[in-house]
């Protein structure tokens, strides 16, 4: 179950909003009385309501709002205790002063902003011996680890536990804490309206996450970045699940790049069986691997871990097919070719990194002509001595004539839309120009090739066919790829919004 917390300054808007989530699905709403403005009147804001609630009253030491005295606090507490509101929050340095009364459940609480502390274990000890019906126990997380750390906790817990943990190392665990036993876990009335650091919104919990539909055997799958906040790749994957009806989750981990091997150490108490890997972590991941295919090993890449049937670690790079068949489909979209269109053709690839290393790989083994260009001429000849092809300096690339253009860097990227790698002057009529970058679909890039009478290609359709080819490997079976681009579009376009 899921609780969602409203935080405003008018009952009216309370209530309001109290109805609302009622009415889209929500089982249980937290009423946060320390932000009222006006002194909070109990009987108002329960009676009539439309679900259960949990009464919190959160003091400024606790990152909360209330301002008046703490006996005012504690008196409202007791106010909501005798009229038997489902739940209140009572911290856990004030238990012993609110006794138990009638129906009401108490939720003996403990939040820590800075850490999560070594003695997690011995702090939920002591809270169970304080009348506890639930105990709820919040930390800030500051390494992936410290979400398994508290997930195990709830696990092992004799009295039941809401354990979770703040901050983006915390996502995860807020996702998760329902599949080891929490009673609940909480979400916000929207993103707009974060309560506490990391906490998704009620929309984003039960929609994209199906937090209600996740049990203890569900597989969980993820992927794997620095940063990875703004990461599309959950929608897409969560809501390919939902399609086809599976029982799985995928989830943004937040990994830093020094600490990737033991991170995955940690993550194997959580069973993961599948990851994305994005930047900075391609080279990590092959790394660590049991096995890898040919072209992972070719390219030093992989951006794809998953688990076989002896459940070794498989490293696959699905960056490698998915942008050639985007770069295929530009040039041939009937698919009336009898040999492979990127054959003998000259391309020039901007940028050096894990993407344009895939993308590289590819095109000479299909044949064609490649040129490398990057800002950092020192990376850009490295990676064309690696593919054994032709390198430009950056200052030169709008030289030379090609017939299909590859943009595997950034520039362009959402929010920085009015960028562009490559000047309209520098490109000729029927060049195909293929942009991996997929937010925005239609990059400044791409709306110039058009003016210019270039064939386009967006980094939506790599995007696509790489996670669709992942989808596979991650479950056996072939991805909705439509649902898929649809997902993606959409998200594309809210983020555009925010």
């Amino acid at each position: 179950m899921i609780c969602v917390s409203i935080g405003r300054t008018r009952h009216k808007m309370v209530m309001m909003e109290h109805r609302s989530l009622a009415e889209k699905g929500a089982e249980l709403v937290e009423l946060r009385l320390d932000w009222i403005a006006r002194a909070p009147d109990v009987s108002r804001l329960i009676k009539d309501r439309p679900t259960p609630v949990v009464i919190t009253c959160r003091r400024q030491e606790d990152k909360g709002r209330w301002s008046r005295t703490e006996e005012q606090r504690q008196a409202l507490l007791r106010t909501a205790i005798v009229s038997e509101v489902e739940y209140v929050d009572i911290e856990d340095d004030i238990a012993g002063s609110i006794p138990r009364y009638g129906k009401t459940k108490r939720i003996i609480s403990h939040h820590n902003f800075d850490e999560t502390p070594d003695d997690i274990e011995e702090i939920h000890a002591a809270m169970c011996k304080k009348d506890p019906d639930i105990v709820k126990l919040v930390t800030m997380a500051n390494s992936p680890g410290d979400s398994v750390r508290m997930l195990q906790l709830v696990a092992n817990a004799k009295v039941p536990t809401i354990g979770f943990c703040m901050g983006e190392y915390g996502v995860i665990s807020r996702i998760l804490c329902g599949k080891y036993g929490s009673p609940f876990t909480y979400a916000t009335f929207s993103r707009e309206r974060e309560l506490a650091p990391g906490q998704l919104a009620f929309s984003e919990m039960s929609r994209i996450y199906r937090y209600d539909e996740i049990g203890p055997e569900t597989p969980v799958y993820g992927v794997i970045g620095d940063p990875i906040a703004h990461s599309l790749s959950p929608l897409i994957h969560n809501l390919a699940f939902k399609h086809d009806k599976l029982d799985a989750v995928y989830l943004p981990f937040r990994i830093p790049k020094d600490r990737l091997k033991e991170t995955l150490k940690e993550f194997e108490w959580l069973n993961v069986q599948g990851y994305s890997v994005t930047i900075p972590h391609k080279a990590g991941a092959l790394e660590l691997a049991d096995e890898a295919d040919e072209a992972s090993k070719k390219m030093g890449v992989a951006n794809t871990l998953f688990k076989d049937e002896k459940n070794a670690w498989q490293a696959r790079n699905t960056d490698y097919d998915a942008a050639l068949d985007s770069i295929r489909l530009g040039l041939d979209p009937q698919g009336k070719a009898t040999t492979d269109p990127i054959n003998g053709k000259q391309v020039l690839l901007l940028g050096a990194g894990g993407v344009s290393r895939a993308i590289g790989a590819g095109i000479v083994a299909a044949g064609g002509v490649l040129t490398v260009s990057n800002r950092s001429r020192t990376r850009g000849e490295q990676l064309a001595k690696d593919l054994g092809c032709n390198h430009c300096t950056w200052e030169n690339r709008g030289s030379g004539r090609y017939d299909i253009l590859v943009n595997g860097t950034a520039v362009g990227m959402y929010p920085n839309v009015n960028d562009t790698p490559f000047a309209q002057n520098f490109m000729q009529e029927e060049m195909l120009v293929f942009d991996t970058v997929y937010n925005p679909e239609n990059t400044l890039l791409l709306k110039q090739a058009r003016e210019r009478g270039c064939k386009t290609v967006s980094g939506i359709e790599m995007f696509v066919r790489q996670a669709a080819a992942q989808y596979k490997l991650f479950t056996g079976k072939e991805a909705p790829l439509e649902v898929m681009r649809n997902t993606l579009r959409k998200g594309i376009s809210a983020v555009g919004k925010l």
